[in-house]
C-alpha cells in the first residue's frame, strides 16, 4: 500500500511524540510505503486533483529527538491523488480558507477515485466545537452566540462558566468567568469582536481537575485507554499545549457509553479517526481535523494506537 499524507513540513515536527509520526512507522513497520506533500502542493491541472509528492524512508534507529529520522527515497513526482492507495489528512490547524480549499480539493479527488482520510467533505462539514451540539445528551449546558446580552444572561443563571471561541486550538483564547468576574464585559467584548463574532459558552465542569480526557476513535471503536490531560496548579486548561500533563487511563462505563454512541455515526460520515474530549461525564469537542495523543498512550499502555490505525486503515482500503 502506497499511503500519501498530507502534513506539515517534516522538520518541524517533534517526532518522539508526534501521532501523525507514529502511523507513520507504523505503516513503514508493515511493509507500506510513504509519501508526503505539504498543503500547498496540492492542485487542480485540466481537471485533476494532483500533488507534488515527495517519497520517503524512516531511517532504523533514528534519534526521534532530532530531525535525521527520515530520508528522500526518490525525486519529487506529480501524480494524481488517486494513484495512491490512501491518502491520509495530517495537516494541523488553522482551519482557515486555505485548509478549506485543501478539503475541497481532497473531495474532489475522492469523486476521482481517491481514498481520503479523514474525508475532506466529513473534515469540512464538522465543525470540531459545534459538534458536539448533535449530541447534546452527552454536553454540559452549553450557549452557542454572539448576542452580548444572551452570553450574559447565560452566566447569570450558571454563574461559573468556560467561554472559547470557536476556531481556536491548544486551550487558546478559553476563559473561566466565575460568578464575581470583574472582567465580564471585556472578556465577552473581546472574544465576540464587539459581537460580531459566534463563540461557545459552557458550564464549567469541576472534574477539570481530574483531567480533560482525549477518547480516540479509530474506524468506528474506541481505543481502550483515554489520556487525562491534567491541567498545571492554578490552570483551568488542560491540553498538553498549555502545560498539561498526560495521564493514561482505562475508559470508564460513560466514557464508553459516550464514544459507543459517537463512533458509528461519524464513521459512517467518512471519519477514520476521532478525538472525544471529555471532562468528566460530559464531551467538550470532537476532533476531526489531527487528532493526538497516539505516542503517549502507547508509552503508558500495553495498547498499541499507531498499529491500531494502520489496521483500521488497511481495513478502509480492503486489504
Amino acid at each position: 500500500m502506497h499511503v500519501l499524507f498530507v502534513i506539515d513540513p517534516l522538520p518541524s515536527l517533534k517526532a518522539y511524540k508526534d501521532s501523525s509520526v507514529a502511523m507513520m512507522r507504523a505503516l513503514a513497520s508493515r511493509g507500506h510505503t510513504l509519501s508526503v506533500v505539504l498543503q500547498g502542493d496540492l492542485f487542480i491541472d485540466q481537471g485533476l486533483v494532483k500533488a507534488a509528492a515527495t517519497s520517503i524512508e524512516l531511517l532504523e534507529g533514528a534519534d526521534l529527538h532530532g530531525h535525521a529520522w527520515w530520508k528522500e527515497a526518490g525525486e519529487r513526482r506529480e501524480a494524481v491523488l488517486s494513484a495512491f492507495d490512501a491518502v491520509v489528512m495530517r495537516k494541523d490547524p488553522p482551519f482557515d480558507m486555505e485548509y478549506v480549499y485543501s478539503t475541497h480539493l481532497l473531495e474532489y479527488a475522492e469523486a476521482q477515485g481517491a481514498r481520503v482520510f479523514n474525508s475532506g467533505a466529513a473534515i469540512r462539514n464538522h465543525p470540531e466545537k459545534l459538534a458536539i451540539t448533535e449530541f447534546a445528551q452527552f454536553t454540559s449546558p452549553t450557549l452557542v452566540s454572539r448576542d452580548m446580552a444572551r452570553l450574559r444572561a447565560f452566566h447569570a443563571q450558571h454563574e461559573d462558566v468556560i467561554v472559547k471561541p470557536l476556531d481556536g486550538m491548544g486551550g487558546m483564547g478559553i476563559f473561566r468567568l466565575q460568578k464575581t468576574e470583574p472582567n465580564l464585559g471585556a472578556i465577552l467584548e473581546t472574544l465576540t469582536n464587539n459581537g460580531t463574532q459566534t463563540i461557545m459558552a459552557q458550564r464549567y465542569i469541576p472534574d477539570i481537575v481530574n483531567g480533560d480526557k482525549r477518547i480516540l476513535l479509530i474506524g468506528g471503536e474506541p481505543v481502550p485507554y483515554a489520556l487525562a490531560r491534567i491541567p498545571l496548579a492554578g490552570e483551568t486548561r488542560g491540553n498538553l499545549a498549555a502545560g498539561g500533563r498526560g495521564v493514561a487511563r482505562p475508559l470508564s462505563e460513560r466514557d464508553l457509553e459516550i464514544a459507543r454512541t459517537v463512533a458509528p455515526r461519524l464513521a459512517q460520515r467518512g471519519l477514520l479517526l476521532v478525538g472525544l474530549d471529555v471532562i468528566g461525564d460530559y464531551v467538550t469537542e470532537i476532533n476531526v481535523t489531527s487528532p493526538t495523543c497516539f505516542v503517549e498512550i502507547t508509552e503508558q499502555t500495553d495498547f498499541d494506537v499507531a498499529q491500531r490505525f494502520a489496521e483500521a486503515l488497511e481495513c478502509a482500503v480492503g486489504l
